[in-house]
């Protein structure tokens, strides 16, 4: 074979393989092209197909007698939603794994950890944050003032948690023992060892006052 037919036959390989680049390239922006317009146009449908598994992320909860639309994920917490979603930050979050208490909130009068709790699963549910407690012209609850009175909170960082433990228990129990009191607020810790300053404040809640222990 002469130089110049294999000069030529060079050639016409790089030829035919620029081309196939070329082609390669522009069936891949005609693709591109095509699903961007495909998918613009899919948003002016009245009711997108919904996927199979998937749900609904714009939801309604009761919270503190206000129904209040929220965009919640599949698993997301209640303490989150609260806390990033609806700015509700007195719900405390502590450990984060149902131990600590400090995000306790009652939901249909039942305390519950927001932190384990999935925000999907409370629709058609009535939540009450230690926002919720306040009086109509934004005093105290009854509960709350007696925690002043007793000086039980210490660092404060758990009290809203105690606080709607402590309601929830009168609401059920308007007159426990102590002892009750102690029971009933176990789930709920405090670093500060305040214990006995909660327990007071709960007694004097109750008008318990034979209950309450000032000894060193």
């Amino acid at each position: 074979m002469t130089e110049v037919s294999m000069d030529a036959e060079s050639e016409a390989r790089r030829l035919s393989r620029r081309e196939f680049i070329k082609r390669v390239i522009a069936s891949g922006a005609v693709a591109s092209s095509a699903s961007f317009v495909m998918g613009g146009l899919a948003g002016c449908s009245p009711r997108p197909a919904a996927v199979a598994g998937s749900v609904e992320r714009l939801i309604s909860i009761d919270v503190n007698g206000q129904l209040r639309r929220v965009d919640v994920l599949p698993q997301e917490t209640l303490a989150m939603t609260l806390r990033y979603k609806l700015g509700l930050t007195g719900t405390k979050l502590g450990c984060d794994r149902a131990e600590c208490g400090a995000c306790t909130v009652m939901i249909d009068g039942t305390t519950y950890y927001s932190c384990s709790t999935l925000t999907h699963a409370v629709r058609n549910r009535k939540v009450v944050t230690i926002e919720g407690l306040r009086g109509p012209n934004g005093e105290l609850h009854p509960v709350q003032q007696a925690f002043v009175d007793e000086l039980a909170p210490q660092c404060g960082f758990c009290t809203p948690g105690q606080v709607v433990a402590a309601v929830a228990l009168l609401q059920k129990n308007p007159q426990p023992t102590r002892e009750q009191a102690r029971h009933a607020m176990s789930g709920n810790l405090c670093r500060c060892g305040a214990y006995d300053n909660y327990l007071n404040a709960i007694m004097r809640a109750a008008g318990n006052t034979a209950e309450i222990h000032h000894g060193a």
